[in-house]
């Protein structure tokens, strides 16, 4: 049997990241990453917007807001040192009536508490920056940017192996036990010892949580992000990042334009529940995992707050027309020709048992591992700061 000193459940972003801080602090330790899939990055880490956030969304105080600031940072950093292409582009918030100005002030002075560079401009200067956009008033938040995160984790788990850590792929943790105060974690081809886990598992956090034998107080829904993107003679309605004024009590910021590192243009997304939790096709079903989120009673109760909202989202993801015309609302020269389908992204929303969106960031302990239980946007522009803290946890 295999015995190490640190095993991290899941090469995601946020795995990889714990990983590799690990390796860096306690050079010689023997430190494991065990991913199911055959290559690294390959859900929510490698189906997202790669946006480089700064923060300004956060309510203050808040984990997501603190490690935003210094993840970007640490990002900004790893990606100059190891020549992983990134730009700093800046974005603008619009308020496109009169009813959105008040959120739009409240968001300027979230970013304002949080130490975010960000600035009200009229409609005169937001024409400047983007001159296809149609809106009131807007926030510039200049030091947002953009990344490709899933070349990240690919350096990522290569400075884990050349320091002596090992990332073994094709390998499906089912069971973790106690064991004479270690921890033994079984996986569908082998088991593993070790002194302290941390479990990273996106997607599947509250299965392998369970598989503990820790019953977490919460359950990931999965919702679908399904994005469009502008064909070649379009991509000019969009010099750099669009985003709409979004409902700070929903975790979801509304569709918008975002100018990849890549060079192409992706709009969205919506979100709606997805029919598995890797179901990224539009009808692609998981029925049993289908079933086990819709009896769940605290998905039941958050859909009867937000039924209205769900209905909505739902009519843009069967509608063209509808997506285009949520669209329009910041750039109306847009049509639906201009718009070809682009891969979806699944999020792992932590939903408690009373029905609440669970907004922060949420790390607990049981035992000798720590469970990583939501970490959705900015998770993946704050994730070498929440490697860091993982870290510090389990030293302590």
């Amino acid at each position: 049997m295999k015995q190490v000193d640190y095993v991290i459940i899941g090469a995601g972003i946020v795995g990889l990241a714990t990983a590799y801080q690990l390796c860096i602090r306690h050079p010689g330790k023997r430190i494991l990453v065990l991913e199911k899939e055959a290559e690294v990055g390959q859900h929510q880490s490698g189906h997202n917007s790669g946006v480089l956030h700064t923060g300004i969304y956060y309510k203050p105080g808040s984990e997501k807001a603190r490690n935003c600031t210094i993840g970007k940072e640490l990002m900004e950093k790893f990606c100059l040192e190891h020549s992983i292409p990134f730009e700093i582009t800046g974005k603008i918030i619009v308020a496109t009536n009169q009813a959105e100005l008040s959120q739009l002030q409240m968001i300027y002075e979230r970013g304002q508490k949080n130490g975010v560079e960000c600035r009200i401009i009229d409609q005169a200067e937001m024409l400047e920056i983007e001159p296809e956009v149609s809106g009131l008033k807007a926030i510039y938040v200049p030091k947002a940017g953009i990344v490709d995160y899933a070349a990240v984790c690919r350096k990522l788990a290569e400075l884990i192996r050349a320091s002596g850590g090992e990332v073994i792929l094709g390998a499906k943790v089912s069971s973790i036990k106690e064991r004479g105060g270690r921890s033994l974690i079984i996986t569908d081809k082998f088991e593993v010892e070790s002194a302290y886990s941390v479990n990273c598992a996106g997607l599947y956090c509250d299965h392998v949580a369970i598989g503990s034998g820790f019953n977490p107080a919460m359950r990931i829904v999965p919702f679908k992000g399904e994005y469009y993107e502008l064909l070649p003679e379009a991509k000019g309605f969009c010099r750099n990042l669009i985003y709409p004024v979004p409902d700070l009590n929903f975790p979801f910021l509304g569709v918008h334009f975002t100018r990849m590192i890549s060079g192409k243009v992706e709009c969205g997304p919506n979100a709606i529940l997805a029919f598995g939790r890797e179901g990224y096709g539009k009808w692609q079903t998981n029925l049993p995992e289908l079933l086990s989120t819709l009896s769940y009673p605290g998905f039941l109760r958050l859909s009867s707050q937000y039924l209205g909202r769900g209905l909505e989202e739902f009519g843009r993801s069967i509608s063209k027309a509808a997506f285009v015309k949520a669209l329009q609302r910041l750039v109306p020269r847009i049509e639906a020709r201009h718009l070809i389908p682009a891969p979806a992204g699944i999020r792992a929303q932590a939903v408690s048992f009373d029905g609440k969106l669970v907004d922060d960031f949420l790390i607990q302990r049981h035992g000798k591992v720590l469970h990583v239980l939501n970490a959705p946007s900015p998770a993946a522009t704050s994730s070498l700061n929440i490697g860091r803290a993982l870290v510090e946890m389990m030293e302590q």
